[in-house]
């Protein structure tokens, strides 16, 4: 095997044509703009990779929790976090190339854009982004070819992470029925406990998350009380693994959404408030992405039911021994 021939060099480093050169006006930019969007490709290959391999442990009929297969599912969204902390300094390079630099081959891209990427798209359908909490819905698949749009449909038909992720939470029970009443009506009385006065309403919100009182969420009821429950007690060893799965889960929102953040200010940055070359109304739409788009929103949204360590409730020592190192 040879280093050149196993990863394909002659195809890869003959797959940058800029429409500059071929049309006998160089714009020496047009390489960087090129690379980079390809290197993104690649990271998106590499995510979609990753994903759809915790997807397929996570689909299995049963998951024991005390098993390398959860280990497994962290280090991959671990890596997964890793890689978009390096898109979001890939923009770091973009930034080189000035608006004018820009300018010297811009218009030969319309009406090509970044919207059309179908790993991108794909990711976040994989991940969870449901259609209907999608941004810019018309605009959505309008700028792709036919079979690239059913594609993006059948990954929104398909189980994601976010919804298997909700299917494990709410099988992770912790307690009986008469000890979980018993439980998290001791915790709801300690929260309303410890709110000030200008977080009088939290109880409310407490109700709608916890008590299936809100509809429309992709956590249920259960999960919610699973995950929680794992934030509060995650210094048991049964719990480590499950809380670095939501952990990383917040992580690769996060980056996802600097992404977005940093992508929109270079938007701006370089040709400010003018149409983006694929029709969008570019920095604007990028912005109302930028809010709308978080996938794991409702894991965030659980610190605000967090409670110290000193007011927490004690579990029993039947349950403390379930949670130790393999169970004793």
């Amino acid at each position: 095997m040879h280093y050149s021939d196993y990863l394909q060099l002659d195809k890869i480093l003959h797959a940058q044509q800029p429409e500059s050169d071929r049309l006998g006006m160089p714009a020496h930019d047009e390489m960087l703009f090129i690379v980079i969007h390809q290197t993104y490709e690649l990271w998106f290959r590499q995510l979609l990779f990753e994903t759809d391999s915790v997807i397929a442990i996570l689909g299995q009929p049963t998951l024991n929790d005390n098993s390398p297969e959860l280990q497994t599912i962290v280090h991959r969204l671990s890596r997964c976090a890793t890689i978009l902390k390096v898109l979001v300094h890939q923009i770091d390079i973009m930034e080189t190339m000035t608006p004018m630099d820009f300018q010297d081959f811009r218009d030969l891209l319309r009406p090509a854009s970044g919207f059309q990427s179908v790993q991108f798209k794909l990711l976040e359908a994989r991940l969870g982004l449901r259609f209907e909490h999608r941004f810019g819905q018309g605009y959505y698949l309008s700028q792709l070819r036919p079979a690239e749009a059913d594609l993006i449909r059948a990954a929104e038909q398909s189980p994601t992470l976010l919804q298997l992720l909700d299917a494990w939470l709410e099988r992770m029970p912790f307690f009986d029925a008469a000890a979980a009443e018993a439980f998290w009506a001791d915790y709801r009385h300690r929260y309303a406990e410890s709110l000030a006065e200008g977080e009088k309403g939290n109880l409310g919100g407490f109700d709608k998350v916890f008590y299936g009182m809100e509809a429309g969420r992709s956590l249920s009821a259960a999960a919610s009380r699973s995950a929680l429950f794992i934030m509060l007690y995650r210094g048991y060893p049964l719990l480590q693994l499950p809380f670095q799965v939501l952990h990383q889960l917040l992580e690769i929102d996060e980056q996802l959404s600097t992404w977005r953040y940093r992508h929109m200010s270079m938007v701006h940055r370089t040709i400010g408030s003018r149409v983006g070359t694929g029709g969008s109304t570019g920095k604007d739409y990028l912005a109302s992405a930028l809010e709308r788009h978080h996938l794991f929103r409702e894991i965030s949204a659980l610190t605000s039911f967090v409670l110290q360590r000193k007011r927490l409730p004690e579990l029993s020592p039947e349950m403390q021994r379930r949670l130790g190192f393999a169970g004793v």
